[in-house]
């Protein structure tokens, strides 16, 4: 990465002590140079955000009773592309939509102690996660000298049997209502439309 003036006049910086190598990544870099410094725009723009917040009656309970399962694509508004507001759900995130453990253990949560009755799992069109395998991450991986062979990063080869997968692990869990209304619907984030699943 080369840095210029032009970069740094992008960012307040307080100090700067530049210590990357001619190897280092734009990302290693950037944290070098710019450290806490580069959020100040994500701190000015919550300080012009709680002028006029208006959310504080909200309880922290599912007001529609619903948790949505999404990835973390930026591209995806849940709220908005639900008809949503805050408050109306649960959101829970991560890479590819994927039905982890640790989804499981927060939708036992998100039903008994924060009024969820019914899951929408919603993975999207041209995700990132259904153009990789794991051994290809770890390869990445690997040639920045990390080994992550001992993670499973539950990767996507088809979409559709992963969808049936996932909702298959929320139906059959012994930790959650038999009888509650799953439901799986592929995100178009070309046309914004929903593909209700046939699962």
């Amino acid at each position: 990465m080369k840095i210029t003036s032009a970069t740094i006049a992008q960012y307040p910086i307080k100090a700067v002590a530049v210590v990357a190598t001619p190897e280092a990544t734009s990302s290693e870099a950037c944290a070098i140079i710019f450290g806490m410094d580069a959020f100040d725009d994500l701190y000015a723009a919550n300080a012009k955000f709680a002028q006029n917040f208006g959310g504080s009656e909200l309880t922290g309970r599912a007001a529609r009773g619903l948790a949505v399962v999404t990835c973390m694509d930026s591209r995806i508004d849940p709220l908005g592309l639900l008809g949503l507001k805050p408050g109306d759900a649960k959101i829970l995130r991560n890479a590819g939509a994927r039905v982890t453990d640790d989804v499981l253990r927060t939708l036992v949560l998100a039903v008994y102690v924060l009024g969820v009755e019914r899951v929408l799992v919603m993975p999207h069109t041209d995700c990132g996660m259904a153009k990789v395998t794991d051994p290809d991450v770890h390869a990445l991986t690997s040639a920045r000298g990390v080994d992550t062979r001992s993670l499973e990063f539950h990767t996507v080869r088809d979409q559709s049997e992963a969808l049936r997968h996932d909702l298959t692990r929320i139906r059959t869990s012994p930790f959650l209502p038999a009888d509650m209304p799953v439901a799986g619907a592929i995100y178009d984030v070309r046309t914004g439309l929903l593909k209700p699943s046939d699962y």
